[in-house]
């Protein structure tokens, strides 16, 4: 998946994305050590779930997509969490509009 998608990164978030042979998403999650103790990740793997949950209808299908968090992102709100994911998809071109 790093060696062979696309990818694009900001202050809060790494994406990774791969075409799959599947009619849907699948999302992967990263969230090292490095962030904190299993609270602290926890608590971003639980945001970034949630934030591609609410956006996931307006994604287009058929992609592996993995979200890596950075260390930024323990201290980011939801909101700020989300923006982000929103705007790495968008260049990464998988948000479609809707009618």
């Amino acid at each position: 998946m790093y060696a062979r998608g696309r990818s694009i990164a900001g202050p809060l978030l790494a994406v990774y994305v791969r075409p799959n042979r599947s009619s849907g998403n699948r999302l992967g999650l990263t969230v090292g050590a490095k962030l904190g103790g299993a609270v602290v990740r926890n608590r971003v793997r639980r945001r970034l779930k949630e934030a591609y949950r609410r956006n996931e209808g307006s994604l287009s299908a058929g992609f592996d997509v993995v979200l890596v968090a950075r260390v930024r992102a323990v201290g980011a709100s939801y909101w700020d969490l989300e923006r982000e994911l929103r705007r790495l998809l968008a260049r990464l071109g998988l948000e479609h509009k809707s009618p």
